[in-house]
């Protein structure tokens, strides 16, 4: 079955960091894409970053570009996001998604994690 599990959001003060992880069971993500969406209580679900495993490409929203950083290990079948220079309006559940397309709408993406809750303080 495929499975995707994401770890290690937190709270976190502004200014802060933090690292997601989100490993991948049951396909390889060497022949997915994989994004970073993240949903804040009463907002639609938004997409962050993509990383396009067939090509290595990256794709970053301009709410994000230039904090936070994607990056995928294929030994560990595992998709990072290293998320830095955080705010307030950062806070939100963040999942990760696959799909063996190029596709970074939310609607193309039908294997999601369970979540990870980032919280910045003010």
């Amino acid at each position: 079955d495929v499975q995707l599990v994401e770890s290690g959001g937190g709270l976190v003060q502004t200014g802060g960091s933090l690292r997601l992880s989100c490993a991948a069971s049951g396909f390889g993500i060497n022949d997915y894409t994989i994004c970073w969406f993240r949903q804040a209580p009463g907002k639609e679900r938004e997409g962050l970053s993509c990383i396009f495993n067939l090509d290595g490409n990256k794709y970053y929203a301009d709410s994000v570009k230039g904090r936070f950083i994607i990056s995928s290990d294929s030994a560990k079948n595992a998709v990072y996001l290293q998320m830095s220079g955080l705010k307030p309006e950062d806070t939100a559940v963040y999942y990760c998604a696959a799909n063996p397309s190029r596709a970074i709408q939310v609607d193309a993406y039908n294997y999601w994690g369970q979540g990870t809750q980032v919280t910045v303080s003010s």
